[in-house]
């Protein structure tokens, strides 16, 4: 089997790249395997180096493993990559912002090991597929961990550029994000079908569709979530109070809010395998894997056992 290291260069501002080369070209020799990396170019160039690598393997009777260094916007790309092909598995190291996808696993340090990405087994996850006016075009992709749309949306947003300045790194930049966003208090104005069945219309503070728990980098949003039981976790938190969400935050972020006695006058839950979200003003912004684009009227379903994913330290 070949395994590729996709490296982002942006992941980390590029730091530690040339030591993650030189692993890869060791553990080679080591292993006495087939493994490089591949420094990605642009944004997409990972997904499309996914496919053509996948399509090779597939065409040839072989085996490929990819491994996506950098954030979850990484991993969500050499995942659209991958999709079709049983040739190929996938990875990630985590070496960019949020990293939460690898937080749904107990071991996360063998995941920045190269030795242990090459040996590691993999498991059967879930991918959420989702499809509609995404970006300004029609399009069906997929997605590794979850979509966030209205406050945490938002937070993510302004985490990002919040990161960008020296001070503010990891939970303080999204602390930060989330005390700014809070003074505006800014949501979305949403419907949502879940399972065929109309569950909200209207204004909302937060909505999480959850494959994996995390977001925000450490935010236990979903912690009922699990990456292969073939359902989505639905989250609604509708507008509350800033007192009151100032209350509920911590527990919410350590994922302990379902212990809260009072938590079901705020949030709507339910597991589920069909959320179809339409914004009542037009368009939305749709964070998908931390990555955030304006979208239109998005269907989304559950994919069981969709992908095949390297897991280090099982």
């Amino acid at each position: 089997m070949k395994t590729v290291f996709l490296l982002n260069p942006k992941a980390g501002k590029g730091r530690g790249l040339d030591k993650i080369k030189e692993a890869v070209a060791r553990a080679s020799q080591e292993l006495n395997t087939e493994a490089g990396a591949y420094l990605t170019k642009s944004v997409g160039d990972a997904e499309k180096f996914a496919r053509l690598a996948s399509l090779e393997a597939e065409t040839k009777g072989e085996k490929v493993r990819l491994i996506a260094c950098g954030g979850d916007g990484t991993l969500n790309e050499v995942l659209n990559g991958v999709m079709g092909f049983d040739s190929a598995s996938v990875g990630v190291m985590p070496i960019g912002t949020g990293n939460d996808f690898v937080r749904n696993f107990s071991d996360t340090d063998s995941f920045l090991d190269v030795c242990a990405q090459i040996n590691a087994d993999t498991v059967k996850c879930d991918v959420i597929k989702y499809s509609g006016i995404i970006g300004g075009r029609e399009q069906t992709r997929y997605c590794a961990n979850m979509f966030n749309i209205g406050f945490d949306c938002n937070v993510v947003d302004l985490t990002a550029r919040l990161k960008t300045y020296p001070l503010l790194k990891g939970s303080i930049a999204y602390l930060a994000a989330v005390a700014g966003i809070l003074i505006k208090k800014k949501g979305a104005n949403l419907k949502i079908e879940i399972d065929g069945e109309t569950v909200h219309e209207g204004p909302l503070l937060l909505t999480a569709i959850a494959n994996g728990s995390f977001c925000g980098g450490g935010v236990k949003s979903s912690p009922k979530a699990s990456l292969n039981d073939g359902l989505i976790d639905a989250n609604i938190i509708y507008n509350v109070t800033r007192r009151e969400f100032i209350r509920k935050f911590p527990a919410y972020s350590k994922g302990t809010h379902f212990q809260l006695s009072d938590i079901d006058k705020i949030l709507y839950y339910r597991q589920c395998r069909d959320v179809v979200i339409t914004p009542l003003d037009g368009t939305m912004r749709l964070c998908t894997d931390g990555e955030i684009t304006d979208a239109e009227r998005v269907h989304m379903e559950i994919v069981p056992d969709a992908v095949e994913v390297a897991v280090p330290g099982r």
